[in-house]
């Protein structure tokens, strides 16, 4: 089972200059959870919502898919809110949140993932908590730690505020997958890959970099990979970096790489599984990228979106040793095509 735990909100989307915002459940962790739910994978999301509308909107559309939700309602909390403007299908945003989950408890005896981010651990006092039962668990060694940092400046501060915050839960976890916008803003004058060495030296087994056009960088401590981008027609990308990190937990789970037990055998992952497990979760990526909102595909989606690219793909499980095409993936990772207009988002 995957723990995931952190924020849930409603991203209220529009586009740039328009009076008119709908609603859509959202929030990084919430994502990750929905899109390992959809892949089919047992998951647990832990996070903190309102007793209104919204709170109810977000927890009937993860159960939905299968999530199960702990941490709320809670009584004189309101759910959390993103203002996502769009322009040209690309994201930026604002918030208006509150982050207070309380003690976490130790993880139920059945977890073998737990994964987090974003505003979960940047914004007090919740962050404290997470972290908390972060360095419980990285001192138990039970569960495969999982974090990606997602970066939002606008709730950061400055990078030298965020930088310690951010290397110390690396140095807790197996895996940080990380966008190179993330690391252009926390390390502007260093190169990404630079970067990924050293965090993999303080603790990960695994470190992913999603590059835009540049496609994608993994490294362990025997391999560095790089997979290149293709185009895509972009519909929009909200929630696009969070199916990437749901495929790649995913794929791993299904390489049989998660558990603490299993630990060695992700850190000597063999360059084509590494391949299968990083493509994988591209065209999970890429499958959300294709229609609005925080989306994620199922696996029957994925199966058939998969087959539709390689008919040799077909017979190869997702996460398996067989590396599939390189598949049109999220904006993290994608060159848009002629007829999508160019842009990036975190």
């Amino acid at each position: 089972m995957f723990v995931v735990v952190g924020e849930a909100l409603v991203d209220l989307v529009g586009q740039r200059g328009s009076r008119t915002l709908v609603a859509h459940p959202g929030g990084s962790p919430a994502n990750v959870a929905l899109g390992l739910a959809r892949l089919g994978d047992q998951v647990t999301l832990m996070t903190r919502l309102g007793r209104d509308a919204f709170g109810e909107m977000i927890s009937g559309h993860l159960r939905s898919s299968g999530v199960r939700v702990e941490g709320g309602p809670a009584e004189g909390t309101s759910t959390s809110l993103a203002i996502a403007t769009l322009a040209a299908g690309i994201a930026s945003y604002d918030f208006r949140i509150e982050w207070d989950i309380g003690d976490l408890q130790p993880l139920p005896i059945e977890t073998r993932c737990l994964h987090t981010g974003s505003l979960a651990t940047a914004l007090a006092p919740g962050r404290t908590q997470v972290e908390d039962l972060m360095g419980r668990e990285h001192q138990r060694g039970r569960v495969t730690i999982s974090y990606d940092p997602n970066v939002r400046p606008a709730l950061l501060g400055s990078p030298q505020r965020a930088l310690p915050g951010i290397e110390r839960l690396v140095a807790l976890c197996d895996v940080v997958k990380v966008s190179d916008e993330d690391l252009e803003w926390l390390y502007p004058d260093r190169q990404d890959e630079d970067v990924a060495r050293e965090w993999l030296s303080i603790g990960p087994a695994l470190v992913v970099v999603t590059r835009g056009g540049r496609g994608v960088y993994a490294t362990t401590a025997a391999l560095e990979l790089h997979r290149p981008a293709i185009p895509i027609d972009l519909v929009d990308t909200v929630g696009a970096g969070d199916s990437f990190t749901s495929g790649l937990l995913d794929g791993l789970r299904r390489a049989d790489l998660i558990g603490a037990s299993r630990r060695d055998a992700l850190a000597a992952i063999d360059e084509s599984t590494l391949i299968s497990v990083v493509d994988a979760a591209a065209l999970v990526a890429a499958i959300t990228c294709s229609r609005p909102g925080a989306d994620p595909p199922t696996a029957t989606e994925v199966a058939t979106a998969n087959a539709a690219r390689s008919p040799t793909a077909t017979t190869a499980p997702l996460g398996t040793s067989r590396g599939i095409s390189p598949p049109t993936t999220d904006p993290e990772l994608a060159v848009p095509s002629a007829s999508a207009k160019q842009g990036r988002h975190r």
